[in-house]
């Protein structure tokens, strides 16, 4: 979830915090907008406890259950009233790369799917860190897994340890940009996001000539989409990208730097929304498209991209890849605090990527993008959310502003915002801890409710 090292991350007790939103929507000449009126919505905690819970999964067979993953290893079932079910639903702290609990750290349990029949098969999917594989590079960190686990047959409330079928594994030369956060398509087809494998400016150990975002023969760097139904250990849609090419078959979608947190739109169009975490200049969100080049370390943002001094930009931002193929633009983006320190316009320092709301209890949130940052400061908590809806053609396509705590100026959570969830009913959550390392239990989760 970081953006560089050290810098980066990549990354209220009981009670209701009020949420001043300008979210009520006119139409305007150029398209969608804010209108002047403003809806009350309150962040409410709904469950806590954890460590840094970094997944929320729904189990949609009318209970109100969710299953949520706890970055240390752990998964529980939760209760539509938010309580934690006593004894985990899985636990793989044992089969994790060693964790620096007193320290940060993007290792761990970063990625959590159920089958979209997980109602009749019981199958459900983690994105994890392990320890490197036997044979891995020689110095690099570890190796993740996308594994496959199953529940115990006569009990829905605890997953079968040994079932783990290990589907994929890459290696990570560096602790962070490992994403691993995965989604189920409206095609049945599982995406998994795949961070460029850490460091900075994609360069260094295990990165290559130009960088693993633009590098197709590495699945480092990318969006991958594969059938967890067919083939040994999975199958490949028959219409990626790079089925017979030049390419990874698994790739969807490359150029990608971490994406932290990808979702599809569960109404409109059932676009596939993914949070860029930057370097040092800009954050973006990017609606994704079969075979898109999202441009890095071409580019950040919209300016070309220096890899020997990523402060300052390349004075032409490439257009192209190197197949002549288009870059394309993100929807949202805003200024990194690293690279505009004066400028107040700078917003955060390490995307955190969320849902288009499509719950019933907020009406005037229908159709709006859910997001927040990590933090705005590396060491304190000051983590912010925003919303954004469609405003035009024009790039950015869409526009942002604060979710502003009415107890808080600036919309500051005094907390990490480590990630977003979204329930059966489109209702979506807020992932927080109060810690920049794996330590303690300040991890909270939030629901985002009408006041």
């Amino acid at each position: 979830m970081s953006n560089s090292i050290p810098r980066s991350a990549e990354r209220f007790r009981c009670g209701t915090f009020a949420l001043v939103a300008f979210v009520a929507f006119v139409l305007c000449d150029s398209g969608q907008c804010f209108a002047a009126e403003s809806a009350k919505i309150a962040l409410k905690v709904f469950s806590e406890g954890y460590v840094s819970p970094t997944d929320l999964a729904p189990i949609e067979d009318g209970s109100g259950r969710l299953l949520v993953a706890d970055q240390i290893g752990v998964i529980y079932t939760v209760g539509k009233d938010g309580q934690r079910s006593e004894a985990p639903f899985l636990d793989i702290r044992d089969r994790l790369a060693r964790i620096n609990s007193g320290a940060f750290d993007e290792r761990g349990l970063l990625g959590l799917a159920l089958h979209p029949k997980f109602n009749e098969n019981r199958k459900f999917f983690v994105f994890y860190s392990a320890p490197l594989r036997s044979g891995g590079p020689e110095g690099w960190d570890h190796t993740a897994h996308l594994s496959e686990f199953s529940v115990f047959e006569g009990n829905s409330n605890r997953a079968n340890p040994a079932s783990e079928r290990v589907l994929l594994q890459i290696d990570q030369p560096q602790f962070n940009h490992n994403c691993g956060r995965m989604s189920f398509g409206p095609d049945g087809y599982l995406y998994v996001g795949v961070g460029d494998g850490g460091q900075a400016n994609d360069a260094g150990l295990g990165h290559g000539e130009r960088g693993n975002g633009q590098d197709v023969t590495t699945l480092l760097g990318k969006i991958l989409r594969i059938d967890v139904d067919k083939g040994d250990p999975y199958g490949i849609p028959s219409d990626n990208p790079f089925v017979g090419g030049k390419g990874r078959p698994e790739i969807f979608s490359y150029g990608h730097r971490n994406p932290w947190g990808i979702s599809f739109d569960r109404g409109g169009n059932h676009e596939l929304f993914a949070a860029e975490v930057g370097q040092d200049r800009f954050e973006e969100v990017n609606i994704i498209v079969k075979g898109g080049n999202y441009g890095w370390r071409l580019r950040e943002g919209f300016e070309g991209f220096n890899p020997e001094d990523s402060i300052h930009p390349r004075s032409e931002a490439p257009k192209t890849g190197a197949n002549g193929e288009p870059l394309l633009d993100p929807i949202i983006m805003y200024k990194n605090f690293k690279g505009h320190r004066r400028d107040p316009e700078a917003s955060g320092t390490s995307v955190t990527g969320g849902y288009v709301y499509r719950g019933k209890a907020i009406p005037s949130l229908a159709g709006s993008y859910i997001f927040g940052d990590w933090s705005r400061n590396f060491v304190v908590a000051q983590g912010v959310l925003f919303v954004a809806i469609r405003s035009g053609q024009q790039s950015p396509a869409w526009t942002m502003k604060p979710l502003d705590l009415a107890t808080h100026a600036n919309g500051n959570l005094r907390e990490f915002v480590v990630a977003f969830g979204q329930d059966a009913d489109g209702e979506v959550y807020v992932m927080t801890n109060a810690s920049n390392s794996l330590r303690g239990t300040t991890g909270k989760i939030y629901k985002i409710v009408p006041q």
